[in-house]
């Protein structure tokens, strides 16, 4: 007959592994995947936004400053124009160079508002660009916020089972000794989970690897209390 100890403990090894198989399943749930992916996206934007509304501000202060010349040298070329027109002036040498100097001055002003409409079209451009990261960015924390919801359904399924379990645990846990419950847990943790297998037809269920003859004589004559760990793999085993 086997140790009820060590039908207790392959019955909490049950359990630890219920209880494994569900953390890992609330850890790769594919909505926290998924927010992972949204919350990259998002910050990839965010950078995009940024980047944007960068350039945007500088040819908008390179904008009105090629504005403000131009209305500066059209203020200029009127004054220089009233005296050449005017009848203020008479002598012909400076008229000749108010006449010259109103030309250099419209020629400026050509050359900065050719300057100031190649800014403005390169604005055009990157404000529908920016448009179209903000909806993008809203379509995202939508869809962030749709995932954060389903999330917690999930999570909250998951660990109502994990309640259930780890009570369960803790139930089989008080039947099985302290010693022997300390063993288990040591060999768990280095053993993939399993610190405990039942032998089944002269093999372990936990390495699937034969035992040897006198290890079989071992567990066929071991008294009640009395753990038998396997020479392969280390873990527990239970006729």
């Amino acid at each position: 007959m086997t140790d009820p100890s060590l039908e207790a403990l392959l019955e909490l090894q049950a359990h630890d592994l219920t209880v494994d198989q569900l953390r890992y399943r609330r850890q790769a749930l594919p909505e926290r995947v998924a927010l992972r992916n949204q919350a990259v996206a998002l910050e990839g934007i965010g950078r995009s936004k940024d980047s944007t509304a960068a350039s945007i501000h500088q040819l908008e202060r390179t904008q009105r400053r090629l504005e403000d010349d131009v209305d500066r040298i059209e203020t200029k070329a009127v004054q220089s124009e009233s005296r050449l027109y005017g009848g203020q002036v008479s002598a012909l040498k400076e008229l000749q160079a108010l006449a010259t100097e109103v030309e250099s001055l419209r020629t400026r002003k050509r050359g900065q508002e050719d300057e100031l409409l190649e800014v403005m079209e390169s604005i055009e451009p990157l404000t529908a660009e920016l448009g179209r990261l903000e909806i993008q960015g809203k379509a995202l924390a939508l869809e962030t916020e749709r995932l954060a919801g389903a999330l917690a359904e999930q999570e909250k399924e998951i660990d109502g089972q994990l309640a259930g379990e780890v009570a369960a645990r803790a139930d089989v846990a008080a039947r099985v000794p302290d010693v022997l419950l300390a063993h288990y847990e040591k060999l768990r943790r280095g053993l993939d989970g399993v610190g405990v297998a039942r032998v089944d037809a002269g093999r372990c269920t936990g390495c699937h690897l034969s035992l040897s003859a006198v290890e079989l004589d071992s567990l066929r004559r071991a008294a009640d209390g009395q753990v038998v760990n396997h020479e392969e793999c280390g873990r527990i085993l239970v006729p």
